[in-house]
């Protein structure tokens, strides 16, 4: 598989991304609608959903990302290996993710992931990291009851700022009170993979969607 060498970062809050995209013609997409969904915001290349698709056929697989290359590479991926469980959408998850899940059929997002999101160290700038209290309400909209959020960075201020936010919404109930010391996912990142050939670090939190929690 060739690679697509791009900018490591792009500024989500530039006017390029600033419309929210127009919500593909599903079925056209997927074989099956009806499967549960595993969305993952921010994938990068894709090579982890890549995996999870052929691993889990039942399943239906959509990643979100922000530079377009590694997008138009991925689907290219998707299509060589003649999978329909799969997609990758080049968007801005922050103004998008909400007209992208209420077009889908209610009852199919399941499990969300976010995964070692650019860290946007400087003060100024972390108003462009994707765990905003906008998305994590969103997430909170469509999950269906019992589904799951995992989150995990190798930047300690990164994984803080998504528990935080995620611990602050009432829909959310994290599920170890601290953090999680392995991957429960069956496939790990090229990310997490070379953090830890180093010995780093991995900072890990999965919740549990619970309604009733948000009337209490």
């Amino acid at each position: 598989m060739p690679i697509v060498r791009v900018r490591e970062h792009v500024n989500p809050l530039s006017k390029k991304y600033q419309v929210a995209i127009a919500p593909p013609d599903w079925q056209t997409i997927y074989a099956d609608l009806t499967r549960p969904l595993h969305l993952d915001i921010g994938c990068g290349k894709g090579r982890f959903l890549l995996e999870m698709a052929q691993q889990q056929p039942n399943w239906n697989y959509l990643g979100l990302e922000i530079r377009e290359p590694l997008v138009e590479q991925a689907n290219d991926w998707r299509r060589e290996l003649s999978l329909t469980n799969l997609h990758y959408l080049f968007c801005n998850a922050n103004n998008s993710l909400r007209p992208l899940l209420s077009s889908l059929p209610q009852s199919v997002l399941h499990t969300v992931t976010i995964q070692f999101p650019d860290p946007w160290f400087k003060r100024r700038h972390q108003k462009r990291r994707v765990v905003q209290p906008e998305l994590v309400t969103d997430l909170a909209t469509f999950l269906v009851d019992g589904g799951t959020v995992f989150v995990q960075s190798d930047v300690e201020e990164v994984a803080l700022e998504m528990r935080d936010r995620f611990d602050e919404h009432p829909a959310f109930v994290r599920q170890h009170a601290d953090w999680l010391p392995n991957n429960p996912m069956p496939v790990q990142t090229e990310r997490e993979l070379l953090v830890l050939s180093f010995h780093d670090p991995v900072y890990r939190a999965i919740y549990t969607h619970e309604r009733s929690q948000m009337r209490s």
